[in-house]
């Protein structure tokens, strides 16, 4: 029989992409009621870095980023994307059927930073329930660095998301780790 491995606790994440800066609110107080209080948002900007939404969510959308406090075990992300994909649907359609919002949750984990998605794709890991999860930023010397899947508003934010990893850092050095 093997040891037991020691896996440690993660930090939420989640990208926040809206038709209007007023719904970002309402994504945000679902969020917090499963995932606790945010420590950090990105501020609110213009998206502008693919056209990939725009039919289903119009032209115009805006992107924020968040991290949260609480430290949570990393098996807990099907159930943050589940959820995540009940509170689109909760949070309404525009008038040609389309989300006016979708929320995509991950984790800061040692070395990398891991996003929740419904889509398969080669670089992808299957989780269950219809969930994937890939690797999106990875940590070398202390600072993230983005993929070729990466996308590209993600990249852009590695400074946010590194400050998060700090902060990450000095907490999981106090947490008691979870075993599996």
């Amino acid at each position: 029989m093997g040891e037991i491995q020691v896996v440690p606790p993660v930090c939420p994440v989640a990208g926040l992409l809206v038709s209007s800066p007023a719904l970002f609110a309402q994504a945000q107080q679902a969020l917090c009621g499963l995932l606790g209080a945010v420590q950090a948002a990105s501020p609110v900007m213009a998206f502008i870095h693919t056209q990939y939404y725009a039919e289903e969510m119009g032209a115009q959308l805006w992107r924020q980023f968040l991290v949260f406090e609480r430290l949570h075990p990393a098996e807990q992300l099907v159930e943050w994307k589940c959820a995540s994909n009940r509170w689109e649907r909760e949070l309404g359609f525009n008038g040609q059927g389309g989300r006016r919002v979708n929320i995509d949750p991950g984790y800061l984990a040692p070395g990398k930073l891991v996003l929740a998605s419904t889509k398969d794709h080669e670089h992808r890991l299957y989780l269950g329930r219809g969930i994937y999860a890939e690797v999106t930023l990875r940590v070398r010397n202390k600072r993230f660095y983005a993929w070729e899947w990466t996308y590209p508003d993600y990249a852009e934010a590695t400074a946010f998301f590194e400050s998060g990893y700090r902060e990450y850092l000095k907490k999981l050095a106090g947490a008691k780790p979870e075993t599996a």
